[in-house]
């Protein structure tokens, strides 16, 4: 019986490729995807600091309106004055009462608020007011001491037990706000004589009052 030859005929088979699980990536295809990144990154920061800019100034800009609030609620809860003190100088602002008991005079209540980096008492280049509030635009008038004596670089809006906003001789006045800006746009807060406080946006380029 003739014997049948099994071996392989390796000479006919094609030879093997090793392959790889990936190919990987080409210089010249990491460096596109870097300039990708960065012109993605150079659009994004900017956007996303004007976007956290603009809710800083906001936050401080309704803090203050809270605090006007405030300080009527307390007038009349306490039966005396009130009022929100604002130093323009360090664009801080706290709420005070007039202790009329034991040695009379202002008296801090809570804490100090400071607004955010880059936030200022200010109106910025507009001229304008919102209309039918302020004659002239300009912050609240200065505080005064226990004594009378007007205190510089400050800016006071003071209520009586009634919850009505008066002036530095106790009578009522209509013509009170607070400004704060960032430079790109002023929020304020005015009050009228019955005491009803307002919220107010415009650009600081230009004059375009709108009720918030």
């Amino acid at each position: 019986m003739d014997r049948i030859d099994c071996t392989e005929d390796r000479t006919s088979r094609p030879a093997r490729t090793r392959t790889t699980g990936s190919a990987g990536f080409s210089l010249i295809e990491l460096m596109a995807a870097l300039g990708v990144l960065v012109v993605v990154t150079a659009m994004v920061i900017p956007l996303t600091q004007r976007t956290i800019g603009s809710l800083s100034l906001q936050g401080d800009a309704r803090g203050v309106a809270s605090y006007v609030a405030l300080a009527k609620m307390r007038a009349a809860a306490d039966f005396t004055h009130a009022r929100v003190f604002v130093d323009l100088n360090d664009n801080t602002y706290h709420l005070e009462t007039w202790q009329k008991t034991g040695t009379p005079g202002w008296v801090t209540q809570g804490g100090i608020q400071t607004l955010s980096r880059g936030v200022t008492f200010s109106v910025a280049g507009l001229t304008t007011p919102p209309p039918n509030t302020q004659t002239t635009l300009a912050q609240a008038p200065p505080c005064l001491d226990d004594t009378g004596n007007v205190i510089g670089d400050t800016a006071c809006v003071v209520f009586d037990s009634r919850g009505t906003p008066i002036d530095t001789t106790g009578a009522p006045i209509g013509i009170d706000a607070l400004y704060v800006t960032d430079g790109t746009a002023v929020y304020g807060t005015t009050v009228s004589a019955t005491g009803m406080s307002r919220f107010w946006w415009s650009p600081a380029t230009a004059p375009a009052w709108a009720n918030q």
